[in-house]
């Protein structure tokens, strides 16, 4: 099973990577069960990367029903250290307006119904998550999309807060107008759980967030259907191809010290002796 040093997360409209070279597929088992499809491992000029399709590669699966567990652990299996998701994501801001780019650095997370921890079952781990993204990845995966608009003008902001929702359904006009009034910036379905257990296996993680829509809260805008979001998020993913490839030779050039690498350091209460036989061979996987 070959290693990779990046791994890249697809959502919607991003179901496989075109600078992969040498690619193969990986269908691997976690004691999670088996991730939302095969992971492609390649090369993205020399730098070993590894690419999963979010919702699997054809739009099977409801951001409720992914198997976030089984995608980070797969990942921790195949070596990945640095994480980029790439997502849909709803304006709930003014100045955010479709077809611009959110590299967040924080989540509101009011999912309900999915598993968020890889611990429990006679382990027990608490992970700060009060900076949720590594800021030294995102400061690259910014960087990034900042060459790309130099040369094919859109706008980009760095930070904001990405509410993430149950789903499946869009927002009700209440809730969107709550949302708002909550200090959100951008609104989704799928980066919670996914980067609190990439906290917790010790992956540095950032999202860039594409927007597709301003929700439905917005008076003159159309609102948010699922044609609308498909539409507006095809003309990004050629954009989000070219960022993933200039995100990972920068990674590669100087691959940062995330605190990310060391979560678990102070975040691992019940010691590893302790910890029952099968329980400990999953939880040292996390450690490394």
């Amino acid at each position: 099973m070959g290693q990779a040093l990046i791994g890249i997360i697809g959502g919607s409209g991003l179901y496989g990577m075109e600078a992969l070279e040498n690619s193969r597929e990986v269908r691997l088992q976690t004691p999670w069960g088996e991730p939302s499809d095969a992971i492609l491992t390649g090369e993205v000029e020399g730098v070993p990367v590894a690419f999963l399709a979010r919702h699997g590669r054809q739009h099977s699966l409801l951001p409720g029903e992914v198997p976030y567990r089984a995608n980070l652990y797969a990942m921790k299996q195949l070596g990945v250290r640095y994480l980029l998701s790439f997502s849909a994501v709803g304006s709930l801001s003014e100045e955010i307006a479709p077809l611009d780019m959110v590299v967040p650095d924080q989540y509101i997370d009011l999912t309900r119904q999915r598993p968020n921890t890889f611990f429990g079952q006679g382990v027990v781990a608490h992970v700060s998550l009060a900076n949720p993204t590594c800021p030294l990845l995102g400061n690259l995966l910014a960087q990034a999309a900042e060459q790309l608009s130099a040369s094919e003008p859109f706008r980009l902001h760095r930070g904001g807060t990405y509410l993430c929702m149950e789903g499946p359904q869009f927002s009700t006009l209440a809730e969107s107008r709550l949302y708002r009034s909550m200090g959100a910036s951008i609104i989704g379905m799928t980066n919670m759980p996914e980067a609190r257990l990439a906290r917790e296996a010790q992956i540095a993680y950032s999202s860039l967030a594409m927007v597709t829509d301003y929700d439905c809260w917005h008076p003159r805008e159309e609102q948010v259907t699922a044609e609308l979001a498909i539409r507006n998020l095809m003309q990004n993913a050629s954009r989000a191809q070219q960022i993933a490839r200039r995100a990972i030779a920068l990674i590669a050039n100087q691959p940062p010290a995330s605190p990310a690498h060391n979560a678990l350091r102070e975040g691992l209460v019940t010691p590893l002796e302790a910890i029952p036989e099968q329980r400990r061979e999953q939880i040292e996987l996390l450690l490394q």
